[in-house]
């Protein structure tokens, strides 16, 4: 593994020891920042099974300004702490130890949003949609704020959850990833022009 472009392009990244975890492989990550960037002008990145890092590692070398990664498990937060030395970008970086549930709750309190989210959970746990809810109920996402999934490929996810809008679906392998889309504040602004025009 490796982080493919930006500024700690090339940097090799530490697979998290064991096997429980499933790291995203480079051929699948490369997809995934050819349909949500390639690059990106600042902007908050949340990743709540952060496993080795490697997806946000990836949005901070193409441009994001900050990321939060939070695991339950200790070999995977020592394997981000390890690969963010190794690329540079601990300092704009937040590690938290926590279940995905407890780290919204967390970042809830100090009215944390983002712009980008990555959720790549164990295939076992079918708490996407859940968590997804969560977070757009307690308005953490930034307006056009980017959700992408990764997920086994027999889970199907095409319709809208909330105010998040599906926008697209790929596979790879086993491996799916689908990408929604934030539309709270485009549904804002159709409700505030439809009042002007009733005024």
């Amino acid at each position: 593994m490796r982080v493919i472009s930006g500024s700690a392009k090339g940097r090799p990244l530490k697979a998290v020891p064991g096997m429980n975890t499933r790291p995203t492989t480079d051929k699948v990550k490369e997809a995934i920042f050819s349909m949500i960037g390639p690059y990106f002008d600042g902007g908050h990145v949340l990743d709540l099974f952060a496993g080795t890092g490697g997806l946000s590692i990836e949005a901070l070398s193409r441009g994001m300004e900050r990321a939060v990664l939070t695991d339950i498990e200790k070999k995977s937060i020592d394997t981000i702490k390890h690969n963010l030395q190794v690329t540079g970008l601990t300092d704009q970086t937040e590690i938290y130890r926590n279940d995905a549930v407890r780290a919204l709750k967390a970042l809830k309190k100090r009215d944390a949003r983002f712009d980008l989210v990555f959720l790549d959970p164990p295939y076992r746990l079918k708490v996407v949609k859940d968590l997804m809810e969560q977070l757009d109920q307690n308005d953490m996402l930034n307006p056009n704020a980017t959700i992408v999934v990764e997920h086994d490929a027999e889970d199907k996810y095409s319709d809208p959850i909330g105010r998040l809008e599906w926008v697209r679906r790929a596979e790879y392998g086993d491996t799916a990833v689908t990408i929604y889309r934030n539309t709270a504040a485009l549904q804002a602004d159709l409700v505030s022009s439809e009042g002007v025009e009733g005024t």
